[in-house]
């Protein structure tokens, strides 16, 4: 509707103004609205701009038909620069939630490392406060530690290299996503020595967490092994990588 009452201001002051400067006029309200991010609101402002601009300010005037090629090139611009400029703020925005989510991870793997090296909490507290980052990482239902237990190789198992493998069958989390019929296990191993591991369970929805998030999760699994007592059961063996297709 902005658009639409600037168009009509304008045409108040159509023997003053030049087309050019009504399009740059109304081009300004069209990124306004497009660098929300918001699709629709920049798809809407751009089609209220083109719209109102061939009503009030082409000849004739009063009519949606269009006689000079100039004026049809300008409502075609203030379409195409609409779509630009929203789909340029959606990828902006999108590039700010990547930073924002690994800074996240950062964050969160510092400051584990930290409580392991400070021996602030205890085993318990410190195997909750990492289940915990583990779930919002992999955005599951739950996470939950289990220490000591042997490996079962058939067990859905996050690798220490990120890798999901499920019935001695390579899985693509992200794009099949994680089992929702099976827990996940994220084993915690130091020196080849299985110290315990995470349960991952996500039955609700199906969690397609990146390789990068795979890893993240390892990694934080990882910090905590040196603070639990040993178990004195051996790491689980990574199957030969076998596709799922």
């Amino acid at each position: 509707m902005v658009p639409l009452v600037v168009a009509w201001v304008l045409s108040l002051f159509r023997s003053d103004l030049t087309a050019a400067t009504d399009v740059l006029v109304l081009v300004a309200f069209v990124v306004l609205f497009s660098a929300t991010g918001i699709r629709a609101a920049g798809l809407v402002a751009s089609l209220s701009a083109a719209a109102s601009f061939d009503f009030f300010l082409t000849e004739p005037f009063g009519s949606f038909a269009i006689d000079k090629p100039n004026d049809l090139e300008a409502a075609v611009l203030l379409l195409v620069i609409g779509g630009v400029v929203t789909e340029t703020a959606l990828w902006g925005l999108r590039q700010e939630a990547a930073l924002s989510r690994q800074t996240g991870y950062v964050d969160g793997v510092l400051a584990t490392a930290e409580a392991v090296s400070t021996r602030r909490q205890s085993p318990e507290q410190l195997t909750t406060a990492v289940a915990g980052r583990i779930r919002e990482v992999l955005g599951l239902d739950s996470c939950t530690f289990m220490a000591g237990g042997a490996p079962d190789a058939s067990a859905a198992t996050l690798h220490h290299d990120g890798t999901l493998t499920y019935d001695d069958t390579t899985v693509d989390a992200r794009r099949d996503g994680l089992p929702v019929d099976s827990t996940v296990v994220l084993p915690v191993t130091i020196g080849g020595e299985l110290r315990g591991r995470f349960l991952l369970t996500a039955t609700s929805h199906v969690a397609r967490p990146t390789p990068e998030q795979c890893r993240v999760a390892v990694l934080l699994a990882d910090q905590v092994a040196g603070a639990l007592p040993a178990s004195g059961a051996a790491a689980p063996e990574q199957p030969p990588p076998r596709s799922l297709d």
